[in-house]
């Protein structure tokens, strides 16, 4: 790693000034300027320093690397000294002689210097050699046209580039530029400031097609501590809070009570049994129905006596004359879908409480309801096993008939609008992408009882007869990520969701009155919360505050649960309180 000593001074040898190469992202401008002025002349490798000396308990950690890596991070930091100076000490350049050089050569524009030293750096892949030749050479051509040597772009293009058998296609258009050149197009033929860009790109595009054991890959070191700092997120278990309160001086471990898991209010305004709870999308309002055919918008707002979130409700929605078995709410928040059991689609304004349509189909009825990303059309399941598409007004756009869909009250509709997704039979889904009329099935061994779309569209959660929430992937190729386990399902229609910060938890209701959630990348159960007297049929988790999860039970209450006395000034944006009320203003 060691350079031949210099007997050069210092001064003849720092050609690089920090003008010419403070452009650079990567920091290529301080560690070449330390390099060139310093760590060439002094940094020589300690005859006690092999290169395979390892450092750390577990042999791992190779010594060069980790002082090269230091000293990347140093320059890019712009400590330029304190870089130099520990290639000094360690007597370990960042890079050699030759790669210096090398990227002086490219950044002074000397094309043939810098690919004649380029067969020195010592690359055994050929390819590479070629690639980072024709990269050069092409800059190379541009910089003749750019300078109206036209003749000699030719013999470049010719003789140099062509040669090298690399990407036909781009040699034919550099050709065209021959032929009719646009010397608008071509950054090169300005001022000085625009040619040193031009370089400086180059150089960025030359140190990925080179070997990271030449040219060390930008903010390397930054890189692997958030690695290591995504490994230990993913690994613990009841990680819910923001990264920013991740340190580096410790290992990172969360404990229990940074999941919801404390009764923050009972709302005990429905009638009858809970069926249906969802958070809207900017976690502001809460919308339930219930077998009591009655529908409740809730709002969240702060409660000024005692400084916590705090649920109220804000209209109770009353038309529907059987119970409501599915919400969905628009994509700007402003509106609500509710259906009915084998009913009407109703939509409501969420401000004023008004009805604004009914969408009904003679002699059918609806079993569920979405809304199109774009918010000017919707879709429904029908009784009859189609899919229909509507505008606002009320009138049928499209009907996709055939076994589409059967009576399960679940819709889901990606967030590209382009894909539908349902329980076309008892054991299998549907992917159907309406516009393109393609299809794929997932075909589960057991029947699904409901199932749930994740926020980004990749994931699908599915919940089966046989007390199994099945985890799909389902972006390219389909395939069946996780299974969780542990709650008790045996008769009635049980719905759990995604949740958590970056959705990293699963949670569910279960017959036995309980609400369990699992770590979702570990499929381990984490918790289980206690509170209800009935089936807990239906959860929600709020998309904006990852402490807060909603539960609705046959006992006829909605519990929302919190964190423990979470005040309003703590420094997480997140907040809650415990707060008992029946949800009245």
């Amino acid at each position: 790693m060691g350079g031949v000593e210099d007997d050069e001074p210092p001064s003849k040898r720092g050609k690089v000034s920090s003008g010419a190469l403070g452009g650079l992202s990567n920091g290529t401008s301080h560690r070449a300027q330390a390099n060139c002025s310093l760590s060439d002349s002094m940094a020589q490798p300690l005859a006690s320093q092999g290169k395979d000396e390892v450092v750390g308990s577990k042999g791992m950690v190779k010594k060069v690397e980790l002082v090269r890596i230091i000293a990347e991070a140093l320059y890019s930091l712009g400590y330029k000294n304190t870089g130099a100076h520990l290639e000094e000490e360690s007597g370990i350049p960042l890079q050699s002689s030759v790669v210096n050089l090398f990227m002086q050569q490219i950044l002074d524009g000397k094309w043939d210097d810098s690919v004649a030293t380029l067969h020195k750096i010592g690359l055994m892949d050929e390819t590479i050699i070629k690639l980072a030749s024709f990269v050069i050479l092409e800059q190379k051509f541009f910089s003749l046209l750019g300078g109206e040597n036209v003749m000699d772009a030719l013999k470049t293009l010719r003789t140099e580039i062509a040669p090298l058998c690399i990407n036909n296609d781009r040699v034919r258009e550099l050709s065209s530029y021959i032929l009719s050149p646009s010397l608008n197009d071509l950054d090169i033929n300005s001022d000085q400031e625009v040619r040193l860009k031009s370089r400086e790109k180059l150089l960025e595009e030359l140190q990925m097609l080179l070997p990271s054991t030449m040219i060390i890959p930008e903010r390397r070191l930054v890189h692997l501590v958030e690695q290591g700092l995504d490994l230990q997120r993913d690994a613990c278990r009841f990680h819910n809070s923001s990264v920013g309160e991740m340190s580096l001086f410790t290992d990172h471990q969360c404990g229990k009570d940074n999941i919801p898991s404390q009764t923050l209010q009972i709302l005990q305004e429905h009638g009858d049994e809970v069926w249906c709870l969802q958070f809207s999308h900017n976690g502001r309002y809460l919308a339930s129905s219930s077998r009591d055919c009655l529908v409740i918008i809730w709002e969240l707002r702060i409660d000024k006596y005692i400084g916590y979130i705090t649920v109220f409700l804000k209209h109770r929605l009353s038309s529907h004359q059987k119970p409501v078995s599915y919400i969905s709410w628009s994509p700007d928040d402003q509106q609500l879908l509710t259906c009915g059991e084998e009913e009407a689609i109703r939509r409501w304004d969420v401000t004023s409480g008004e009805c604004l349509h009914n969408y009904e189909k003679s002699g059918l009825g609806f079993i569920s309801c979405g809304w199109a990303p774009d918010g000017k059309r919707i879709f429904s399941g029908v009784t009859d096993k189609s899919i229909s598409m509507w505008d606002l007004e009320g009138r049928e756009v499209e009907c996709w008939k055939g076994q589409r869909t059967i009576r399960i009250s679940d819709l889901g509709i990606t967030r590209d609008g382009k894909q539908l997704i349902t329980v076309c039979k008892e054991t299998t889904m549907l992917l159907f992408g309406w516009e393109s009329q393609s299809e794929k099935l997932i075909e589960e061994g057991q029947n699904i009882v409901s199932f749930a779309l994740s926020e980004d569209s990749k994931f699908l959660l599915v919940s089966l007869a046989n007390q199994e929430i099945h985890l799909w992937n389902i972006e390219g190729a389909i395939n069946l990520v996780a299974k969780f386990k542990g709650h008790k399902h045996s008769r009635f229609v049980l719905k759990s969701c995604f949740g958590g910060l970056d959705q990293a938890f699963i949670a569910s209701g279960s017959e036995d009155s309980k609400v369990y959630i699992w770590h979702r990348l570990s499929g381990e159960l984490v918790l289980t919360l206690s509170g209800h007297s009935g089936a807990v049929n239906c959860v929600s988790w709020n998309p904006t505050n990852p402490h807060m999860l909603a539960s609705a039970s046959d006992d006829r209450t909605i519990r929302i649960w919190g964190l423990n006395r979470v005040s309003l000034n703590h420094d997480d944006r997140h907040s809650n309180g415990i707060h008992l009320c029946n949800g009245r203003t």
